[in-house]
Formats: C-alpha cells, structure tokens, sequence
C-alpha cells in the first residue's frame, strides 16, 4: 500500500482568454472569478506636508498614504500672516508638518501658535524640524531624479527620466523642489508606511499630482458644523461605540449616494472645496441633468451597478510595489478593470459633447483590456483560493505545466515504487508507503514494530533513518534518493516559477499605473454626479443658474421659493420662501420676529442652498440665480453652543462675527443670528447696531448680510442709517384671539413685538408668571421701577408663618433635653426676616 503525502490539488480552468472582450453591457455579465472576500479594512489615511517660505512665496508638497502620491503646489505668493498656508493646512489637515530648522520670524511665530492649540480639533499636527541642508536645491533635485518610480519605465535611460518627470514637475519652481527634496528625506527617514520592512525597501510612491488652491470658496468649521452640512454621531454598533463615527443628519448624509468609497471621498472634498469656477460648475451639472432625463434612467442604474465594482486600486498597486500582492487583490483589481472597460463602452454610446463622458471614452485606453486580458489569462482564480497563494493557469508556463503534470501523477507512480520496496525489506514489515513532502523529498514510511523500542532498533540495513512521527519510521532509501534527484522538490519549483510569474505581471500592471490612477479619477468622478442625480430626482430640486454679474444669491418667486434640504424631511409640510441678495439695493437684510417663527430655518437654508450651488449640484428651489460668491461666514445661535456654557458661547460667537468682519468682502454671504443673546441687552443691542453700521460704510463693497434679531429696539431707536442698503424684513404672523398663529413666511416690515409671551404659554409655562412678565415688560417699557407683587408677597408670608409654627407645635415642652435659645436662633430668628 503507497501513499502521497502532499497532493496539490486540481486546478480548474479559470476565466478564459476572451472573456475580457470589449462589450461588457451589464455587470451581471461579467465573468471570472468567485465573489472575492470582503475587502480588509484601511488604516487610516495620514497626510505628512512639507513647507517652505522665502521672500514672500511658499513652496508646499505633501504626501497622502491612502493613495501613496505626492502632491505638489507651485510656488505660491502669500501675506506674511500666512493666509495661504493656513486655508491648506485647514483643508488637507496634515499629521506632520516638516520645515526648515531656518526659519523667518514670520513662519516661526504661525509654527508656534499652530504647535500651541491645546484644544484643536482634529488634533494639531507634529512640527518636525530638519536641518537647512537637507533642504538644497541640487540635492533636492538628485533626490527626485534617483527616486525609484513605478510608473516609470525600467527601461527609460537617466535623460529620459529627467525629461519624463520634467514634464510632470516644474522644476523652475524653487522652493517647491526644495520642498519635493525635504519631503522626500523626511519619508526616507521615517519610513512612512514600510517601518516593518526590510531597509532597501522604499516608501512606495505611484504617482506626483498637482495640488492647486484656485477658484475656492472660503467656509470655515463653524459654517459646516451651524448649517448642519457635515454631522457625525456615534456608532449604534456596541463594538464601535467607543470609536466608530457614522455620518448623521446632513446634507452629506443625504447626497452621499456613491457606490465606491472612492466617490464617497471625492464628494466629501468637493463639499470641503466649493468653487467658484463657473464652467466646471457647470460641467457638472450637465452630467446631473442628463441622467435626469427619463430615457436615461437605465443608463445610470447600469452605470452605479458597474460603479460598484470599482475598488481601492492605489491600495492593490502599494502592496504590488513592496510584492504583498494578496489573492483577492488580483479578483479586485481584475473586476475593476473589467467594470472600467464597461464604463468606458457605456459613455461612448452617450453624447461627447459633455466632458465627463469624453474624457471616460477616450482616456480609458487600451491599457485596460491589455490589463484585464494578462490578468484573465494568467491566474487561476480559483487554484489561488484553494492554495491561498498565486496560482497560473494552464498552457502560461510548459514547464511549469509539466511539474504540475509530474506532481499530479505522483500517486500511482509511488505506489509502484513503494511496492518493489516493500520486496526488499524485512518479511516482519507488513507494509510501507513513499510520501513526498516539500522542502524535504521523498521518504519511505515504515510502520514501527513492536520490537523496535530504543533508537537502536530503528535502523535498517540499506536504509538511512530521518524521523519518528506518528508511530511511523520514515527512511531515505537508495529508490528515494534516485526520485529526488530525478524529480528535486517539485512544489517550491513551482511556487519560485508561479512566483516569478506573477512579478512580471505585477510590472506588467504597475508599469500602467497611471491609467488606473486616471480610471479612479474619472469613476469617481461619475459616482459623484450619479449620486447627485439619484438626490435631485428623489427630491425633486432643480438647477441653478451663475449670473458673473450678480453677487449673492436670488430666488425672487415665492411659489418656488428656496427649500431647507433637510427641514423639509423632517416636518410634514414645509413652507419655501424668497430670497435676493447682491446689486446695490437690500444687500443688509435684518430679520425680526417671535421665536419660533422660522428666523433661523429661513437664513440656514440660504446658505445651504447657496453652498450646494457652489458643488455643482442642484438645489431646493424651482428658480434659483446664484452669483460670484467668495466665502460664507455664518454664526446660527444653536442649542449646542449653549451647552459649552453662556460666557464660552458668547466668546465664540463675538469670534466668528469678528471674523465676518475683518474678512467679508462685498463677493460674501454672512449670516448671523441672535448676536448679542446672552450678554447685557444694550450692550448686545450696541455691538449689534455698531457691526452692521460698519458694513454699510462699506457702500458698494458691502458684503450680503442676513441678521435675524430680537432687538427690536434696533429699529425703534433707529440705531441703522437710512439707505437703499438696508431692508427690514419679518416673519409673517397673525393673532387669534389669544393665539399666534405661524405663517413662516418672510415678507418686508418690522415685527410689531417680541410676542414672548405666546411663545412661553406655547413651551408650557404657568399662566400667572406669564402675566407677571408682560406687567414687569410693561413696566421697563414706560421707564416705571419694577416693585414686588404684594399678593404674592403676603401669601408667601403666610406660608413661612405656617411653616413656623407647625415646627412651634412639634416641640415637646417638657422634655428636659429641650434647648429654647438654641430653636429661636436656629429657627425662628431666621424665619422673622421673611415673614417681618
């Protein structure tokens, strides 16, 4: 009886050569492999930034592990409290940020106070100093010119590269080569994503990018935080309660559509980089509104199924460059290249007179197909799951074909062999197999005799002993020997040429990284405006149109009045309204009314509609004009803020209005709301009239401002100058008797009071201390002194006296223990002051 030890198993047919052919209709049509397992999690992604400042100009490069690219900023003029570099620091928010141990005065004092906010979230980043040299010219360029980039070709000469990254660098850029060059030797230093390997591995690197700040709207936290635009909450999951964050109510939550989370990501910096660039704007609104259309509604859901297919790439490309390639990793990258393929073949059937669908078309080349039909051709998708490593298919390889052949057979073969040894061997043994195991050979197993107790009794004439194991003697034998030098150790043979394989193809696939990374790009892109299409159709919003001319946002008709995106989910019915800033008319509107009103509601969804527009997508409103906006500065008075404490909240408000003040230009959108709650009344209703007073001496410069108030003293005392500037506006209501009845509809006029007394009868307070705060309004109102409620007074009176005297009777007089001066100072002293 013979048998193997180790018998690789079958390896089915995989996909076959023509399956990656180039008409893919529909994702249910693609073929290949098994539905991979669920992709791992991703570390979270760092950003490490390198800056320079000299005579005025900043050089700036960065580095993002999710993607491993370098992006770069040409040399950039910025004021010397560092304006610039700060909006980038606010928008890529770095986890270290390394400069030159020489410094100016300028860019040492913004280091230190970046390095000294204690309480910044997210959390501030490391300040890492390197010494001056590292930071020279020639060496920073050597350092670029040695690099070692997949996505240059092995076989580009040393001119050639240089020619090749000159076109992709701007070397006549100084300091950001320099910046290029410190980065570069801080991540060599660091090892930034490759500490746990050998030292002559790299930090993989796949790709330089340019990083432009150009035509962005500037919205600080606040803004996205108050207009409810981003929103995380905890996780419900018991095991990420602690950590995990999930987005809530907002107006991401509610656009974020995308099928791949490259999409997702591409979104969210669209909502944290809002545009002025009209005609990309407009680009993407065009892709919106096609897929609006009923007759394309097939198109997009076949579209976002094929979306949903498109996977983490640069991560796959990362671990083929330190050769970590994982088998799933090879499914995802060949879905992917597949549903690119189908993507591409959709938008050349869709018009080429929109961008989006022309660069797809075109720009998702050949490469593609050539990557998918390598891929399709040599692994064996199924093999590889069912040995857990890589795996080719038959007919790549003829002599990997013919070991395989070899290992396959090996079973009947030893059992041949181990029967012409058994004839040789002693009459006592009753049988034996030869069993091959990897990295050791062939060996002849034996089954141990009762007789052979001490290791002395192991050994055989012919035959040298190896090892006990299991009650089995195992024995290299002359035959064995004869089979490891005629066959050798056919399993690490093929595993060293199936692994040699898969390196070529892995630069095969890495040399055409720059289409994947493009592929990506362009996916995401289509995921994103997808994703928007699916909301504007869900909720029924129309698209804006730029006016260069007008600044500000208008919405003139009231039966299509603006939407609150996220209000009008919330509530049963939802009232929209009007609203026109910019021009030289009305560009400071003041908002009176009774809390509750919609005061708030009416300037949030001023601002949200107007910084949807400033994406690219559509908005709440039928008709809506959106001008050239440069910044949205917005303080909305908020419970939340409240509960850091009045004396904080007011601190932060008085801030972000400040902020308003010093940075609104007549091209802002300011909304401010309740300014002035919580401190003195005149001296809120001061600060407030003074703010708006120094935006109208503006003029023609004057940013639009919305103000919701409750001073309305603000206009009775005329605290505003007269002028076309200013218009007064109020939420509409109407009184019924004793009730006040919400129309929450903004019209022109003053509110005629405060009605605080309606609104604290609606929130459920007594009817008697509603009265008594109308009689002490009253009161204050005509100059008169507020003196206490007599009724009031003797009635508590009454209740002290009562109180004392029960406590009186309580007392036992003829208890000796009784002490009377200590009950008249403890008791009845005290009590004479409330009752007197």
């Amino acid at each position: 009886m013979a048998s193997v030890a180790a018998t690789p198993a079958r390896t089915p047919n995989g996909p076959g050569p023509g399956e990656a052919s180039a008409s893919f209709p529909t994702v249910a049509s693609v073929p290949g492999p098994r539905e991979p397992e669920e992709e791992e999690e991703e570390e979270p992604a760092e950003i490490h930034l390198c800056v320079l400042w000299n005579s005025g100009y900043l050089g700036i490069a960065y580095y993002d592990t999710s993607d491993s690219t370098i992006h770069f900023m040409p040399d950039a003029p910025d004021h010397e409290s560092l304006k610039l570099l700060q909006r980038v620091l606010d928008e890529i928010d770095p986890r270290s940020v390394v400069t030159s141990a020489k410094q100016d005065e300028n860019m040492t004092r913004f280091l230190g106070k970046l390095a000294s906010q204690e309480h910044r979230e997210p959390k501030r980043p490391e300040i890492i100093f390197l010494p001056n040299v590292d930071f020279g010219l020639e060496i920073s360029k050597q350092r670029l010119l040695s690099g070692n980039y997949s996505f240059i070709p092995d076989s580009m000469t040393t001119t050639e590269k240089i020619l090749f990254l000159s076109s992709i660098i701007p070397f006549d850029c100084l300091l950001m080569v320099r910046a290029l060059g410190g980065l570069l030797k801080f991540l060599g230093r660091r090892r930034i994503g490759v500490e746990l390997e050998d030292y002559n591995v790299s930090v993989p690197i796949l790709g330089f990018k340019k990083f432009v700040l150009t035509h962005l709207v500037s919205i600080d936290q606040d803004t996205y935080s108050v207009l409810q635009i981003f929103k995380s909450e905890s996780h419900p999951s018991v095991y990420k309660v602690a950590s995990g964050l999930k987005e809530g109510l907002s107006l991401f939550g509610i656009l974020n559509r995308c099928r791949c989370k490259w999409g997702e990501k591409l979104l969210r910096l669209w909502f944290t980089r809002p545009t002025q660039d009209l005609g990309e704007l407009n680009s993407r609104l065009d892709v919106i509104q096609f897929f609006l259309l009923p007759q394309h509604l097939d198109m997009a859901q076949m579209l976002h199924r094929l979306l949903g297919h498109i996977k983490n790439v640069p991560l796959i490309l990362k671990r083929m460059k330190l050769s970590h390639t994982k088998v799933s990793d090879w499914q995802v990258l060949y879905k992917t290249v597949y549903s690119a393929l189908g993507l591409r073949d959709a938008c050349r059937s869709l018009p080429q007179s929109i961008q989006l669908f022309r660069d797809i078309a075109q720009e998702f080349s050949d490469d593609l197909h050539h990557i998918a039909s390598l891929i399709g051709k040599v692994v064996d998708f199924e093999g590889s799951l069912a040995e857990n490593r890589f795996t080719v298919l038959p007919n790549i390889d003829p002599e990997i074909d013919e070991k395989k052949r070899r290992l396959m057979g090996l079973p009947s073969f030893l059992t041949e062999v181990a029967r012409k040894e058994l004839e040789n061997l002693d009459s006592r043994i009753p049988s034996c197999s030869v069993i091959y195991i990897p990295l050791i050979g062939f060996l002849l197993s034996i089954p141990r005799l009762p007789s052979m107790v001490e290791t002395s009794d192991f050994e055989i004439e012919g035959l040298d002993f190896m090892f006990l194991s299991e009650e089995k003697l195992h024995y290299r034998s002359a035959r064995t020997k004869e089979l490891d030098a005629l066959l050798g150790d056919l399993h690490c043979d093929i595993r060293d040429q199936e692994t040699l394989l898969m390196h070529q193809l892995q630069c095969q696939v890495l040399a055409r990284a720059a289409i994947l990374t493009r592929v990506l790009d362009l996916a995401s892109r289509l995921d994103v405006l997808l994703a928007l299409a699916s909301a504007a159709r869900d909720y029924g919003y129309s698209r804006p149109r730029y006016s260069p001319q007008l600044l500000g946002a208008t919405c003139k008709e009231l039966s299509t009045g603006y939407r609150h995106p996220l209000m009008e989910l919330c509530a049963r019915t939802f009232v929209p309204n009007s609203a026109e800033c910019g021009g030289d008319t009305g560009r400071v509107k003041v908002i009176t009314g009774p809390n509750s009103s919609g005061k708030s509601i009416y300037l949030k969804q001023v601002g949200l509609i107007t910084f949807m527009a400033l994406v690219g997508s559509f908005v709440p409103a039928k008709e809506a004009d959106i001008g050239a906006v440069d910044a949205i500065f917005t303080r909305i008075h908020s419970c939340e803020s409240i509960s850091l404490g009045l004396s904080t909240f007011m601190i932060d408000l008085n801030q972000q209005v400040a902020k308003a003040v010093n940075n609104a230009t007549e091209r802002s959108l300011v909304l401010v709301d309740e300014f002035g709650k919580g401190t003195n009344t005149v001296d809120g209703l001061a600060l407030l009239a003074a703010v708006i007073r120094h935006w109208l001496a503006l003029g023609p410069t004057c940013p639009n401002v919305f103000v919701a108030t409750n001073f309305l003293s603000l206009v009775q005392l005329q605290l505003l100058p007269q002028g076309p500037l200013v218009q007064y506006l109020t939420m509409e209501t109407c009184e019924d008797g004793n009730d006040l009845v919400f129309f929450y509809q903004v019209c022109e006029g003053v509110a005629r009071a405060s009605h605080a007394s309606h609104t604290a009868a609606q929130a459920g307070l007594p009817e008697k201390l509603i009265a008594r705060g109308k009689q002490v309004s009253d009161l204050i109102r005509s100059g008169k002194p507020i003196k206490p409620v007599k009724e009031l007074l003797k009635e508590k009176q009454m209740e002290n006296c009562q109180t004392l005297v029960d406590k009186f009777l309580k007392l036992d007089l003829e208890d000796p223990s009784l002490d009377l001066d200590i009950f008249m100072s403890q008791e009845v002293l005290p009590a004479a002051t409330t009752i007197l």
